[in-house]
């Protein structure tokens, strides 16, 4: 008869044990604002004026600080819209146009988009620069370089090296 009352303190054991979870909840920044309280975060993407910065040296300090290189296809007329943060209605920063060169550097989580750092067209016939993602960097961190840097829809982009 031992074993009834072992089987009614488990569930209470149990019970004992569950919090609130929407109070840790509230405490935790939306991650697409780090460090924002969650009371002042927007809940529609489109409310809210994000944007987040590429990443380089996701490959470690011995690679490149951006991984390949790819090409813009299939972005018509009006050119592909280089965005501030990687969804839809994210603020368009640029248009690339067909053709145009991008290092990648990083990418979304569903692989829908890509982080990338634009290549300039070649002044006077001279060499392209790399802006700084054909090096090593120390650690990863946010690209801070002379190019322009925003996120790309994957579909749109061919990758020609790396």
């Amino acid at each position: 008869m031992r074993i009834v009352p072992a089987l009614l303190i488990l569930p209470l054991l149990a019970l004992a044990g569950c919090s609130r979870s929407n109070d840790v909840y509230e405490e935790l920044p939306n991650s697409s604002l780090a460090g924002a309280p969650r009371a002042d975060v927007t809940e529609s993407r489109m409310d809210a004026p994000v944007a987040r910065p590429v990443t380089i040296g996701e490959d470690g300090a011995r690679m490149d600080a951006c991984g390949g290189l790819g090409q813009v296809t299939r972005a018509g007329a009006s050119g592909l819209p280089l965005r501030a943060a990687p969804f839809d209605d994210a603020k368009p920063l640029a248009l690339l146009a067909e053709g145009q060169r991008a290092w990648i550097c990083t990418r979304s989580i569903d692989q829908k988009w890509l982080g990338v750092v634009v290549v300039p067209a070649p002044v006077d016939g001279g060499d392209v620069s790399d802006c700084g993602a054909a090096s090593p960097v120390e650690r990863k961190q946010p690209y801070a370089g002379p190019c322009a840097s925003g996120w790309v829809a994957s579909a749109y982009i061919r990758s020609i090296a790396g």
